[in-house]
């Protein structure tokens, strides 16, 4: 046998010896994922991991082969018990969706099929066009506008400010950088905007200092007259408004800004608007309460995340351009390796010149094949649904001596805390925490805790399609035993 034929015999694979054990594995993990989600309301909402489990992941990289069957009842005995607990209809603590099973099936296919999104002729980049022209149809976008799907709300808003900064800096910034722009560009937004939008400065040369946050009204909204105010004072100091950012459903308390009033300040004032629709964008397909983001279809750019309300598997964000030019412009590079052909695999469009990934997962199936089995219209009823279901946790709330509101419930976050009768606020939060806790490690509810106004509280964010009332009476049940609890114990807290 020559050298050459020897080397042949030797190559090898990621491929199974056999196809039909595979096979059946599968099948094995299928059922067993079906019963996870069948299931999933009798399990705890979370649960702390034992000191066995966190060391199992403490192992050396492996070096040589296990059976896959092995290799699957590590997971199943380590991972899937553990979740952060998301897709349990109790789960309300961070702003996140609940993922649907037909989407488990769509990220799986993807996998299978194993298409790079960076672009070419094929069918994954054709789906994940649509996908983008159903998201743009979603929200009131003209077909012309451009969108690109991403990893999430903060990549969304970073691709939106991005083109914002490019259209609005005066100067080629793509070729002579921010140190070129004549005069300091400024963003505005409400002093409740995400954290992600700092970062966004930061990414972007700009600095933390370019964002000013504008107070807000009684209602948490970004207040007109003092935006209004910031724009003429940093004009008359020198700098350039550049942008406002209108968000349309806030972190901490589901509060929408007027996004008509902004589209309308950013007109009169020459400025761009983008609209970070992470949490609410997608209320514009909800029957009952689409006018609460009326005006989101004027702005220049949004965010917003299937991840959440159309609840895709983790992860997908989508960002929207109405000048799908200026998008391109900011992001589109060709180098040689990357031209197009008039034929054949590279005559596609090159989807990497809409953001920063040159290689890109192939998100959109798994949004495509829940939108083609439930359609828009089913989802648009889920947002309303849970608008409702935090009305009536609120109603819970006011009607319990023992519980208070601490911001007006707008859309589906309830922020709200345990009384203490002449407790300090400092032995407030500490109280409220300790029901927070406990909730979690008995795996009752997953509820998260931030601040409005200075005081801190409780907050629950209901962007779950599992979700029933009954969850909701049991979570105030049990907040009020636990304080009874909290309080009999005296110093615990």
């Amino acid at each position: 046998m020559d050298t050459f034929q020897e080397a042949t015999n030797a190559d090898e694979t990621l491929d199974p010896p056999d196809w039909t054990d595979v096979g059946a594995l599968s099948h094995r993990i299928l059922d067993d994922a079906i019963t996870y989600l069948k299931d999933v309301r009798e399990r705890p909402v979370w649960r702390e991991m034992p000191a066995e489990v966190r060391a199992f992941f403490s192992a050396p990289l492996p070096r040589s082969p296990a059976p896959v069957a092995d290799v699957y009842d590590d997971v199943a005995r380590n991972v899937m018990p553990y979740p952060m607990g998301n897709v349990h209809p109790r789960f309300w603590s961070w702003y996140m969706g609940s993922s649907n099973f037909t989407g488990a099936l769509g990220d799986f296919l993807a996998a299978i099929q194993g298409s790079n999104l960076g672009g070419g002729n094929h069918a994954a980049g054709l789906m994940d066009s649509q996908v983008v022209n159903w998201c743009k149809e979603m929200v009131g976008f003209p077909a012309t506008a451009s969108g690109t799907l991403v990893s999430g709300g903060s990549m969304a808003n970073i691709i939106g400010l991005t083109v914002a900064r490019n259209v609005k800096a005066g100067v080629d910034i793509r070729e002579r950088g921010v140190g070129a722009i004549p005069k300091p560009l400024r963003y505005y937004a409400s002093d409740q905007v995400h954290s992600c939008h700092r970062k966004a400065m930061e990414v972007l040369g700009l600095g933390n200092r370019a964002l000013r946050r504008i107070p807000t009204d009684a209602g948490l909204r970004i207040d007109i007259a003092a935006l209004k105010a910031a724009i003429a004072e940093d004009r008359e100091a020198g700098f350039k408004p550049a942008c406002v950012i209108g968000t349309a459903g806030t972190v901490n308390t589901g509060a929408v800004d007027d996004l008509q009033a902004l589209a309308s300040v950013a007109a009169e004032e020459a400025l761009w608007f983008h609209a970070d629709g992470c949490i609410g964008a997608l209320i514009a397909i909800a029957p009952e309460s689409r006018s609460l983001v009326a005006g989101i279809e004027q702005a220049d750019s949004v965010a917003l995340d299937p991840h959440k309300w159309l609840h895709a598997p983790f992860e997908a964000g989508c960002a929207l351009v109405r000048d799908a030019s200026a998008h391109r412009n900011t992001f589109a590079v060709t180098p040689e390796y990357l031209e197009s052909t008039p034929r054949g695999l590279a005559s596609g469009e090159w989807l990497h010149d809409y953001g920063l990934q040159t290689s890109r997962g192939f998100r959109a199936l798994k949004i495509w094949m829940a939108l083609k089995e439930h359609g828009a219209e089913k989802f648009g009823r889920l947002i309303d649904q849970n608008i409702t279901q935090a009305r009536y946790l609120t109603r819970l709330i006011d009607a319990e001596p023992a519980l208070e509101l601490m911001a007006p419930t707008t859309i589906n976050i309830v922020s709200f805390r345990h009384r203490l009768a002449g407790a300090s606020e400092e032995r407030l939060k500490a109280f409220n925490t300790e029901i927070m806790l406990r909730l979690q490690e008995e795996g009752i509810a997953a509820l998260s805790d931030t601040t409005v106004s200075g005081q801190h509280c409780l907050r629950v964010a209901i962007a779950n399609h599992r979700t029933r009332r009954d969850d909701l009476d049991l979570l105030v049940s049990e907040m009020l035993r636990l304080g009874r609890e909290i309080e009999a114990a005296g110093t615990s807290v």
